[in-house]
């Protein structure tokens, strides 16, 4: 015979915790970025998950990359009850800070699975570049 330890009450109270919390505040709402340079490209990939793409709006002032995007709740029924509520609905934003050498005309933006993906390249003026040697018979002298 084993002996089982049990407590009725404790999927009762688990339950009524669940029940009796607060509904993520609208700021909690996120989109995790990975952020990757792979050679004259940036590339930002966003977790959108469950957002239509057509409720994704992307803009670019001064060098701000802004990221909105709304996942509307699911509507429901008066004879539907709510036992957790743990997934953020509404709309949400992100600003990403971009340095001068992007050049943000050209940004290209793809959306496949729930993942956003940006594609940002490095500005023409901030590419590496090769500066050739003129090879001279007589060292240059500087004007004194």
């Amino acid at each position: 015979m084993a002996l089982l330890r049990s407590d009725p009450f404790r999927d009762v109270d688990r339950l009524f915790q669940q029940l009796a919390a607060q509904p993520a505040p609208r700021s909690s709402m996120s989109m995790p970025i990975d952020a990757y340079r792979k050679g004259d490209q940036f590339l930002i990939q966003m977790e959108l998950p469950g957002v239509d793409p057509e409720h994704v709006d992307i803009t670019v002032e001064d060098n701000v990359l802004t990221v909105k995007a709304e996942r509307p709740a699911p509507s429901t029924s008066e004879d539907v009850e709510s036992l957790v509520t743990e997934r953020s609905y509404g709309t949400f934003s992100r600003q990403l800070f971009l340095g001068r050498n992007l050049d943000t005309d050209r940004i290209e933006a793809q959306y496949d699975a729930g993942v956003l993906s940006l594609s940002i390249p490095v500005a023409e003026h901030a590419k590496a570049r090769r500066i050739p040697v003129d090879a001279r018979s007589e060292p240059a002298r500087l004007a004194v």
